[in-house]
């Protein structure tokens, strides 16, 4: 009886499954551009190159194999050299991972952004390497395509103060902050002037026509060491709006902190779940000694926090999943009277009247048919229940 090659590996034939009809023998750095091309128009959201194995696409949420035959280490070696260059082996051997943007541009007036983290792994007992890429839109989503709800876009500017966005990797938090970045540039009035803090720089706003508002935006580690020089830089720079990529140690924090006290609105992410932990987790990265002020004085800047997990929607694609808390003063002032670690219990009882827990938006969401049980039980589970 003959046997057949199972679907998602049959070349040419149109699924989502389908290999690269132009696949060579050997991977040259010319044929790495029109390989992420072809998988951009297979709607792949995410390219994985790993040593030994076939190039993988991730098509809502499912990888797919790219490549009929394994990529081996002549193949990787000319994937790291085009996009990383010809150091890349060397800084792999030196135990960092590789963090940076690539772009591809198919005609003048096209070009084509990925995010990129290259890892060093270990594949049959020898030293490898795994290539992590991310298909970028040219241009951030707006909150409506996002379908973002009304109470978190009608609080998402304060005059001053701090937003924190927060979730697990690959959760869609830098998407949010760039659909709420064009939302204040789109306003009529603007922004004024905005400036970014990422690692790598992902959205652009260049296609965004917004003539009274200025955006720089500048790359950690390419033009700052870290994010916690990077908002000192920005207190320098007389902005009206801070957005800091990421907020994971206690330098950032605190520099983050200090700027929204000193009357800037700050954007920034953290890779916590729900609002009370992330309240917990920003404290815990002080020391003993001044574990208390610093909590006072995150306290004093927070204005909301919005915590989203990106799950499978029934039917294809996936959607996000938020909660959220707005911090209004008498929140903040009532938080301030009691000693800081009473406050996640407090907020957990605060949650439902300032904003919606995660179990509450997965129960909506479940009872409009959008996500399976399974998702729903697992979001409720997740940040301590509902209201």
């Amino acid at each position: 009886m003959e046997t057949r090659k199972p679907v998602s590996l049959l070349k040419g034939e149109d699924n989502k499954g389908v290999t690269w009809p132009d696949e060579p023998n050997r991977f040259a750095e010319h044929h790495i551009d029109p390989f992420l091309l072809w998988s951009v128009k297979k709607d792949s959201s995410d390219i994985t190159f790993q040593s030994d194995r076939p190039a993988y696409n991730e098509i809502d949420g499912v990888l797919y194999p790219a490549t009929f035959r394994p990529l081996d280490s002549a193949d990787m070696q000319a994937i790291l050299h085009k996009i990383y260059g010809p150091e890349a082996l060397a800084r792999l051997a030196s135990g960092t991972d590789l963090d940076l943007s690539y772009e591809v541009r198919p005609d003048r007036y096209t070009r084509i952004r990925f995010r990129v983290n290259i890892t060093a792994i270990l594949s049959r007992g020898r030293d490898a390497a795994q290539v992590t890429m991310r298909v970028l839109p040219n241009e951030p989503p707006t909150m409506d395509d996002l379908n973002i709800e009304d109470d978190i876009k009608n609080h998402w500017a304060p005059r001053q103060g701090m937003v924190i966005i927060t979730g697990p990797t690959g959760s869609g938090k830098t998407t949010l902050l760039a659909a709420g970045c064009r939302m204040l540039l789109e306003r009529p009035h603007g922004c004024g002037k905005m400036l970014t803090y990422e690692a790598p720089i992902e959205y652009v706003y260049d296609a965004i026509k917004s003539p009274r508002s200025l955006v720089s935006q500048t790359e950690i580690p390419r033009h700052l060491p870290d994010f916690a020089r990077g908002v000192r830089n920005a207190l320098r720079r007389k902005p009206e709006i801070i957005l800091v990529g990421e907020s994971r140690d206690r330098e950032t924090i605190a520099a983050s902190i200090e700027a929204a006290q000193t009357g800037h609105t700050v954007y920034t992410t953290t890779h916590t779940i729900g609002v009370a932990a992330t309240i917990q987790r920003m404290v815990s990265t002080f020391g003993t000694d001044e574990r208390s002020e610093r909590a006072y004085s995150l306290m004093e800047t927070v204005r909301m926090i919005c915590t989203q997990a990106l799950v499978p929607k029934v039917g294809g694609g996936r959607m996000g999943i938020r909660e959220w808390m707005k911090f209004p003063d008498e929140v903040r002032e009532k938080l301030m009277d009691m000693d800081y670690r009473e406050w996640s219990v407090n907020l957990q009882r605060m949650l439902p009247n300032y904003g919606r827990s995660m179990a509450d938006s997965a129960l909506l969401a479940f009872e409009a048919g959008d996500i399976d049980r399974r998702w729903y039980l697992l979001l409720a589970a997740s940040t301590g229940g509902g209201s």
